[in-house]
């Protein structure tokens, strides 16, 4: 662990996609049973899931004058439930169908006094199988995920450095389980043009609202289709002219036209003598061209430093 490297670890794509894709329908379920009890917030704020000492974290879900939260535990793999009268459920983390798993989760909350009913069909996946028929993803390869949740405590940690800078309003640094990514969004204060929507399975109001004002995001993917390995990105909802030819030389950072975002391998971060100091740059350099070509108020919107 003394080398920049080995605290980076390797989670190269081939590795993992099956349980990649198995974990992704396991957050779901469990991220729809916080959408499901929890009161809206702007841009779905009130869904995601957050980066633990341990995994991941719904952290405190109203159920009526009770509550309770469900934390993934990626060191000893096991999936917590507890509540506020301190009972307790666990299950563990191994190969088992994501039908097994909704209705070992949903039997638990029932059992516990909470039954829930949620949306059984996946969001943001093509071609979706609904949890309690899916006996197709059942794979899970605990050092895999463990190396996964090692990017995101660095990710976490690196964007809310980023974040500090920015005294505008600006997203928590959150899980969003139906895209599977860690993000951080700024806003330049102004309403942006109406989305079109489109990303599959999800109503095109909830895209709408989520980008009614302009934005500028970044955050870390575990890959996929046509980037079938992990990358940090960056993107500006509008998109100002010229952005895609902004000067991001850093690395081997690119503009995806098939995402229309910068993109940054995961890869070069690991490898760098200066992860911290690059990714930082990447972020900084990505904004800068949003918020210029965007013609953000920066002086507003940012701290102002000695």
């Amino acid at each position: 662990m003394d080398s920049q490297h080995n605290l980076w670890p390797g989670l190269p794509f081939e590795e993992w996609q099956d349980t990649y894709a198995t974990l992704h329908l396991w957050t779901q379920i469990v991220g729809k049973i916080r959408l499901t009890l929890t009161p809206w917030t702007n841009h779905s704020w009130h869904v995601p899931l957050y980066v633990t000492s341990r995994g991941l974290t719904t952290t405190l879900i109203p159920y009526g004058s009770r509550g309770f939260q469900v934390d993934f535990d990626f060191i000893d793999h096991k999936l917590r439930i507890e509540t506020c009268e301190a009972f307790k459920w666990s299950m563990d983390l191994k190969p088992q169908t994501v039908s097994y798993f909704y209705t070992s989760v949903m039997n638990a909350l029932a059992a516990m006094g909470m039954p829930v009913t949620i949306n059984k069909k996946p969001n943001e996946i093509v071609d979706p199988i609904p949890f309690d028929k899916d006996e197709v993803h059942s794979s899970y390869d605990p050092e895999c995920v463990h190396q996964f949740w090692r990017i995101l405590v660095h990710s976490d940690r690196i964007f809310k450095q980023f974040r500090t800078r920015f005294i505008g309003k600006c997203s928590p640094v959150h899980f969003f389980w139906g895209s599977f990514d860690l993000a951080v969004t700024r806003f330049s204060g102004r309403k942006a043009p109406l989305h079109p929507g489109g990303v599959p399975n999800i109503p095109d109001w909830v895209v709408q609202e989520a980008y009614s004002h302009e934005v500028y995001s970044c955050g870390f993917w575990p890959g996929g289709g046509a980037l079938p390995f992990p990358v940090y990105y960056a993107y500006a909802y509008p998109e100002p002219p010229d952005f895609r030819e902004a000067n991001v030389r850093l690395l081997n950072a690119f503009y995806s036209e098939d995402l229309s975002e910068f993109i940054l391998p995961y890869e070069d971060i690991r490898t760098s003598d200066t992860p911290d100091n690059d990714l930082i740059a990447f972020l900084q350099k990505t904004y800068e061209a949003a918020a210029d070509l965007g013609q953000w108020d920066r002086n507003s919107l940012e701290q102002v430093t000695a």
